[in-house]
């Protein structure tokens, strides 16, 4: 899937560079022949609207490349509620992953993987391409956890002591999530969403815009729920508890297609420096489909429609030839029926250093 992901943003990416240098480049006269002069004035007012944007208060990136490396370190939780009450929760080991990251233009694509872990079948994987304009954003993303998760919270019933279940491993479980947004950013000309959490612009004065988007997320769950009742059966000892049916899968899916709405703000408080914030609620049309094994073997698929949440806060230090900082980014996702329900909430910590390179020649022209 993250093939396809990579794909569509080189394709994007090379519309744009196309359209670019027809807009920029001198066009021959048997070219204009062929080609209405108002034609290629609306295309070059396309490819320039989506990088126009005040520098009084936005200074723009000089340079067309960029490197950075990046440490994250991310949360994840999975909670699961079943008809008859029971509910477990699930998060793996938190662990530091590294890994560099290179952009070009309005393309930025970067890896990330845990340096201790040599197992591969075990290893959790991230792959992130986010494209920014000033005046529209894409974020792609394809996560995939490994097998190290921990019961943190069980509630199996009235009169049952679930404590022995408590931080106890359970490699019965393996998630993936993977997921594109598309936002537009209204106050684009003063206010810079890319400078906070794509460093490719610098705000030169506090501002702030509304937001808004379109996100498409597909989220996988595999348990093994046989190994889930053999844990509860060798911990409980002698209370006796059977898994509610509704937790009785082995694998979920969950599709969700969202509209969401926020505002970010960007405060620049000393020279170089700037601390950004964005809020996002969205609106979320939702369908799972899962195989549920025991006494309703049948399985289930549900439509429902739940508000999500997203959170992004970063610190920034940019110079406007090299840059450091770090940035917090939470994600909430429910899906709630009476059978059946469920809560997904991650995030990441990234802290990361990079610098610029190749200067634009417009500013080469100036330095002269």
């Amino acid at each position: 899937m993250s093939r396809w992901y990579v794909a569509l943003c080189f394709l994007l990416c090379t519309l744009h560079v196309r359209a670019q240098e027809q807009a920029d480049s001198i066009v021959p006269p048997d070219t204009l022949q062929q080609q209405p002069s108002s034609e290629i004035s609306k295309l070059r007012e396309v490819v320039r609207g989506f990088d126009r944007l005040n520098e009084d208060y936005i200074e723009p990136q000089h340079y067309v490349f960029t490197v950075m490396f990046q440490g994250t370190h991310t949360y994840d939780r999975y909670s699961l509620s079943g008809f008859k009450g029971q509910k477990m929760a699930f998060s793996p080991d938190r662990k530091m992953r590294f890994g560099p990251y290179f952009g070009w233009k309005w393309f930025f694509a970067g890896y990330t993987f845990e340096l201790g872990n040599i197992n591969l079948k075990g290893l959790k994987q991230e792959f992130d391409v986010s494209i920014y304009s000033s005046q529209i954003g894409v974020d792609i993303f394809y996560r995939r956890t490994g097998s190290d998760y921990k019961l943190v919270d069980a509630n199996l019933g009235v009169n049952v002591d679930a404590s022995a279940l408590d931080d106890v491993p359970f490699d019965g479980l393996q998630a993936g999530i993977t997921g594109i947004n598309l936002y537009y950013i209204f106050n684009h000309g003063r206010f810079s969403y890319p400078a906070a959490f794509a460093q490719s612009t610098q705000q030169k004065i506090s501002c702030g815009s509304w937001m808004a988007g379109i996100g498409y997320l597909r989220n996988s769950i595999e348990l093994d729920h046989d190994a889930l009742q053999t844990l509860i059966d060798e911990r409980l000892g002698k209370q006796k508890v059977q898994l509610d049916s509704g937790l009785m899968f082995s694998s979920v899916k969950y599709y969700d297609l969202n509209l969401s709405a926020g505002y970010g703000y960007n405060w620049v408080f000393a020279k170089n420096w700037l601390f950004g914030a964005c809020l996002q609620a969205a609106v979320a049309y939702k369908r799972s489909v899962g195989d549920v094994v025991g006494d309703e073997r049948k399985g289930f698929s549900f439509k429902n429609i739940n508000i999500d949440g997203i959170g992004r806060f970063g610190l920034v230090y940019n110079t406007g030839k090299w840059f450091a900082g770090g940035n917090i980014i939470v994600h909430t996702y429910n899906y709630h029926k009476s059978r059946f329900s469920s809560n997904n909430t991650f995030g990441s910590m990234n802290i990361y250093a990079g610098c610029y390179f190749g200067l634009k020649s417009k500013y080469k022209k100036k330095k002269e």
